[in-house]
């Protein structure tokens, strides 16, 4: 197939992906209609294709709300929260010593609580995500379910390493936790602590829906046993079109399935788009890798792509744990191309 042929093609899945389809967020119509998308393309390219389902929960909001002594305060619901209509005194934390401290006298039990500062400089990772979790998140978050306010408002800064250009960003995105929580920049938070102990009222309006995802495995190859996996994400982050994260990984996929149509030789390859990356508990990797214990020793070789063409710069790749005959195969792949560089491993 020309390179022509192919650019054609990779515009028109992204298309369906990022525009016909209007959210792949996991758990919403619109990742199912994704997930059926790629079933059915690889499915008629002559690949063995499994979707294995998955329990999730969808989210769906209609804004927040903060008012106190007749002024209002802009904040957003913070992803997976759950709604509430409160009316309470506010108490306000900058540091955990801050929140160690909060007692029955001053404390959060019966109101709102203000997060701003230190505790607030990068997102918390989810109570029950699996792969990284540091102890200084865990603790806050311990401390927040400990001292029980009827709500929380996060107050964030700007964090590209970690939030991107999201300003501001949700201190909390966890369907685990089940504190109402909103969040808002760092500038109306210092507007907001000057009430402090002041009565606040806070609306959010939301929901979590009961909802279904799954993988799709799509196979080819003559034997068993040896496998090459060959994966991208298909869930977008709640909110975003995904263009880049990652519906141009998952392009890659299917482009790299229509090469293969004729493919007939012994080392099987499975090409999976993965659900869950961009979502709080990654059910879609937890659920494939149980799905999997018993024979990851197959995998002679895995290769996740994630935010391919991205136009700002190279292309790059990085190796984990990788043989050295492997290793060295994969450089000199990359070595005549101009365009590929190797990237630092990203431990994450």
């Amino acid at each position: 197939m020309s390179s022509g042929r192919l650019s054609e093609r990779a515009n028109g899945h992204l298309q369906r992906l990022c525009l016909e389809i209007p959210n792949r967020r996991v758990g919403s119509a619109g990742n199912r209609a994704a997930t059926a998308f790629f079933a059915e393309t690889v499915a008629s390219l002559g690949f063995d294709t499994e979707c294995s389902a998955f329990d999730c929960i969808d989210w769906a909001h209609d804004g927040a709300q903060i008012r106190v002594a007749g002024e209002s305060f802009e904040a957003f619901p913070s992803p997976y929260s759950l709604g509430c209509q409160v009316q309470a005194p506010l108490a306000v934390a900058s540091t955990v010593e801050e929140l160690e401290t909060l007692d029955a006298g001053n404390g959060a039990a019966n109101r709102v609580l203000l997060l701003r500062g230190e505790l607030t400089r990068e997102q918390l990772m989810p109570k029950n995500f699996p792969f990284y979790n540091p102890d200084s998140h865990k603790r806050i978050v311990h401390l927040l379910e400990k001292k029980q306010p009827k709500a929380i408002i996060a107050a964030t800064s700007r964090n590209p390493e970690l939030a991107g250009g999201l300003y501001p960003f949700p201190l909390i995105e966890d369907g685990d936790f089940d504190i109402p929580s909103a969040y808002m920049t760092e500038q109306v938070g210092n507007r907001l602590a000057v009430h402090k102990d002041r009565r606040v009222s806070l609306n959010i309006v939301a929901h979590r829906i009961p909802a279904t995802g799954c993988n799709v495995v799509a196979r080819k190859g003559a034997g068993s046993g040896r496998r090459v996996v060959v994966c991208a994400h298909i869930d977008a982050k709640i909110g975003t079109p995904g263009a880049v994260d990652n519906a141009s990984g998952v392009v890659v996929l299917l482009l790299l399935a229509e090469l293969m149509k004729e493919y007939s030789r012994c080392l099987v390859v499975d090409l999976v788009a993965l659900n869950g990356e961009d979502y709080y508990s990654a059910p879609g990797q937890v659920h494939y890798l149980r799905s999997n214990a018993d024979r990851l020793g197959e995998i002679v070789l895995a290769i996740n792509i994630d935010v391919a063409g991205y136009h700002e710069g190279n292309t790059a790749y990085s190796l984990y744990g990788c043989p050295a005959e492997i290793d060295g195969a994969v450089r000199r792949a990359f070595a005549s191309r101009k365009d590929t560089v190797e990237g630092e491993p990203w431990y994450q």
